[in-house]
């Protein structure tokens, strides 16, 4: 769910399994996007994944790196990363949202050839947008709590308000 004129484009590695069975992205409960969004100023309430459309209204949309659906990311390829930003690269030419929000490092790092990547800011462009890195909120990723998650999501929310 994209659309143009936007703040933040976020973009997710992939669908999860579930995500890919109802049509809604961060769709497993256990996933931190929704709770981070919220706990973060990105939006005035908790939304459900069913209720994604509503990020428009605030100037936020969503996509993914890689289109395949899996249970686990590092399912994924090297390949299908880049060829995901290849086409990442394109759709935020098209889009021009004033910040593209990418949730992984690894993904990040694996789609645009970035080894040394890490949260934050990127020097790098991608379509001409600039890069804001953001941890993965999946419930997998252990290295960073809710509240480290959404102060992550603040620092971004923050950024975008300035611009």
């Amino acid at each position: 769910m994209a659309a143009e004129g936007l703040r933040v484009l976020f973009c997710g590695i992939n669908p999860g399994l579930l995500s890919a069975a109802t049509g809604h992205h961060f769709a497993r409960p256990g996933n931190r996007f929704w709770p981070a969004l919220h706990a973060s100023g990105f939006t005035p309430r908790r939304l459900l994944p069913e209720e994604e459309r509503e990020l428009l209204t605030y100037g936020l949309g969503i996509t993914n790196v890689v289109a395949r659906a899996t249970a686990r990311a590092d399912e994924l390829t090297r390949a299908e990363f880049a060829e995901g930003g290849r086409l990442l690269e394109a759709k935020t030419a098209r889009l021009r949202p004033k910040w593209l929000a990418v949730l992984g490092v690894t993904a990040y790092r694996a789609a645009f050839d970035a080894p040394g990547a890490a949260v934050g800011p990127q020097e790098r462009l991608v379509g001409g947008v600039p890069v804001w890195l953001l941890p993965n909120p999946s419930g997998l990723n252990a290295h960073y709590t809710p509240s480290a998650l959404a102060e992550k999501f603040g620092e971004l929310r923050a950024a975008s308000a300035e611009d």
